[in-house]
């Protein structure tokens, strides 16, 4: 029981930094965040870098170092490099293994609600989406778009928080103006075949 407290309080602790950072009441790490992305974007983007060739490099740059570290360490007695355990608990594994579970069973619901119950406006709905981000794919590439989401993120929920009760009255007024249009949509009557 103690377990479930201990991992509530530390999930409420994460939401809690991020919100801190979205929301940029911890600046220092909305700006690094900010420009971070930035320079990777700009040094991928507009330098023309390779992701695989960065991460290859700075990974050789950090072997390289750990390897010197420790050989220097051992001919001048010193303390070797503080490497940490590089496992992956068990907990966390698991935890992630739910969380992928409960998204794999939301998009089976929602195909199933398509091709069993027939739903022609969760069609159109995934139709809709499927289309956006597939005409949004040939705009633009997806570490632009990667990058797009990351500025989104650092400047709409500051937005919203700040403007919430106008933001809220139109989205109201709006998805009340899309329930009208929808309910003048003509449902089809699912007519059951008996099978003999």
């Amino acid at each position: 029981m103690g377990d479930s407290a201990s991992s509530s309080s530390s999930s409420s602790v994460h939401k809690s930094l991020v919100a801190d950072l979205l929301l940029w009441r911890n600046r220092t790490g909305a700006v690094i965040l900010l420009v971070s992305s930035t320079g990777f974007w700009f040094l991928f983007e507009r330098a023309g870098y390779n992701l695989l060739s960065f991460v290859s490099n700075v990974l050789l740059l950090l072997v390289a170092i750990l390897f010197l570290w420790a050989k220097s360490a051992s001919l001048l007695n010193r303390p070797l490099p503080p490497v940490p355990n590089m496992e992956i608990p068990q907990e966390f594994a698991i935890k992630a293994a739910d969380e992928i579970r409960v998204l794999i069973n939301h998009v089976l619901s929602i195909a199933s609600d398509i091709t069993i119950a027939r739903n022609p406006i969760r069609l159109l709905q995934v139709s809709f989406v499927l289309w956006a981000i597939s005409y949004v794919g040939t705009l633009i590439n997806s570490l632009t778009l990667v990058y797009i989401v990351v500025l989104l993120s650092l400047s709409v929920p500051v937005v919203y928080e700040n403007y919430q009760e106008h933001i809220d009255d139109k989205l109201s007024s709006t998805s009340e103006v899309i329930r009208n249009i929808s309910r003048k949509i003509p449902m089809p009557v699912s007519k059951e075949k008996k099978y003999q």
